[in-house]
């Protein structure tokens, strides 16, 4: 039998995916219903550019209210309690030596729809990111990256800030 993977999310993780979704159930799909009206108005729509391109544009952000919603509904918020400093979670920010480069880094674990890895937010999906879940301090891994094999040591493990 195959594990169920759980969805699991921040508290503000999961407000900024309500947000997201109300915006484009709102504004977004007004916006868009504008947009294919003006098309619209532009006459025959077998060779109407625009409206193809607003109907595009509604069925992407339509794709985006159904993946959105089956996130919000499947999300399972981690509590405080689950995140200590004790061992790397979602809700912890993590810092690593990395033994190869001799280079240290900080990454927040979050969940599969928080990650912004521009700004070292990190899924739990993600290689380095699976790899750290459970670790404890002092503990070393040796993870598969596209580059080839990369060997951290958990340097603090903290609870992060929350914004």
């Amino acid at each position: 039998m195959s594990e169920v993977k759980r969805n699991e999310i921040t508290a503000e993780g999961l407000k900024a995916l309500k947000d997201r979704l109300e915006y484009l159930k709102t504004t977004g799909r007004a916006q868009i219903s504008e947009l294919i009206a003006t098309a619209r108005s532009f006459g025959d729509l077998s060779e109407n550019a625009e409206y193809d391109a607003a109907k595009d544009q509604q069925a992407k952000m339509e794709g985006e209210i159904v993946e959105l919603e089956a996130a919000i509904r499947t999300a399972v918020v981690v509590s405080d309690e689950e995140i200590t400093n004790e061992k790397v979670n979602v809700g912890t920010t993590v810092r690593v030596l990395d033994q190869d480069e001799d280079f240290e880094d900080e990454y927040r674990i979050v969940g599969p729809h928080e990650a912004d890895p521009m700004n070292n937010a990190i899924s739990i999906d993600s290689p380095v990111g699976a790899a750290l879940i459970g670790k404890r301090k002092g503990d070393e891994l040796t993870i598969e990256i596209p580059g080839g094999l990369s060997h951290l040591k958990v340097l603090s493990i903290e609870r992060t800030e929350r914004t």
